[in-house]
């Protein structure tokens, strides 16, 4: 099969891998869509090419790898089931399943593994894509414990986008505690932000949105924001505060990853605000005193989700007809992928994903 493998500075190739065989406890995937996500540009525009970083020689060695060796980009799988290792329970996962991949691994007995949080685990975790062969390609294996059930109503794109973006999203607002009772802003309309716009209405929340960009702005609106705004001719801040009869949001989300950005939702909101940093990237100069503690707000930094979390999202998505596919502004082959990822990372588009 061909996989697509960055390798610096921009560049990438389609490179040749022996079909993948199933470990005894492991599963093949035939994608079906395989979603681009921002993060995927921090490996595409690095300076040094594609390499397994932060593993043993002898991890790798189990998975017939090596330091060094080049690995199959993408960390949005979903597809369906095309072989099944001999241990695997056939009660839970048979050939010609449709399925979702959480895209983390990590040693399944430490207490994040436990509690599903992988990412997190404390022996290091594996990310399918960035560690080890991902979705940019025809096949794909993983063990039987990251597969999650895609139900017949959400299509395989939208599946690919909760694997990673809005399931970050989905995850984010239960945090935060969201509900009908509350009014939210959402800084950054890139896939997570109109993700989070999105669920939030599917909630019954009144939504605000704001993003440098007039096109996301009214991306928004049509995904359900009640109003929107575009920060580089206003100030979101007092536009807000405006929208808010002056009490300001009682929760946001920052999905921008900028300073300016992460400063506004805070001061966006009203006292007991609840604040969720999830962009990643840069940093945040705030007062102590008059951005937190006299406002008794409350911030925290979020990083995806949980297995459990991720199954939640999808029968969210399913039971409230949640229309994720409206994300995708390009879908592409795996022939195009270097002129796919080029308009990518201008990230003036929608959601980009590859359809098998």
């Amino acid at each position: 099969m061909r996989g697509v493998v960055f390798t610096g500075q921009r560049q990438l190739e389609l490179m040749e891998f022996a079909d993948p065989a199933p470990d005894d406890d492991g599963v093949v995937i035939e994608m079906k869509a395989s979603g681009f996500c921002g993060s995927d540009l921090h490996h595409y525009r690095a300076e040094r090419g594609a390499a397994l970083i932060g593993k043993s020689a002898a991890y790798l060695a189990e998975r017939g790898l090596k330091i060094g060796d080049p690995v199959v980009a993408g960390h949005e799988p979903c597809g369906v089931v095309a072989e099944v290792g001999k241990a695997v329970d056939p009660q839970s996962f048979r050939k010609g399943d449709r399925v979702m991949v959480y895209h983390y691994d990590g040693c399944r007995y430490c207490d994040s593994c436990r509690t599903g949080w992988v990412q997190m685990c404390e022996r290091g975790s594996t990310v399918y894509g960035q560690s080890a062969h991902g979705s940019h390609a025809r096949y794909m294996m993983v063990p039987a414990r990251a597969l999650i059930h895609l139900p017949l109503d959400v299509s395989f794109t939208a599946g690919a986008a909760i694997s990673c973006g809005t399931g970050t999203a989905f995850a984010a607002l239960e945090r935060l505690e969201l509900s009908a009772r509350d009014t939210l802003a959402v800084f950054g309309l890139g896939p997570v932000g109109l993700s989070a716009v999105q669920l939030a209405a599917a909630m019954g929340v009144r939504c605000f949105a704001v993003d440098i960009s007039q096109e996301r702005v009214q991306q928004a609106r049509e995904f359900g924001a009640a109003d929107a705004v575009n920060s580089s001719t206003a100030d979101p801040v007092e536009f807000i505060m405006a929208w808010t009869g002056g009490k300001g949001a009682s929760v946001a989300l920052d999905c921008a990853g900028i300073a300016v950005a992460r400063q506004a939702a805070v001061r966006c909101t009203s006292n007991w605000g609840r604040i969720a940093f999830v962009g990643v990237g840069g940093n945040v100069t705030l007062d102590a005193w008059s951005d937190l503690m006299a406002k008794q707000r409350t911030v925290f930094g979020h990083w995806t989700f949980s297995n459990v979390g991720m199954a939640r999202c999808v029968r969210f998505v399913a039971d409230h007809g949640v229309d994720i596919d409206k994300q995708f502004s390009d879908r592409w082959s795996l022939d195009d992928a270097e002129i796919a990822y080029q308009k990518f990372d201008k990230q003036t588009a929608g959601k980009a994903v590859f359809e098998f």
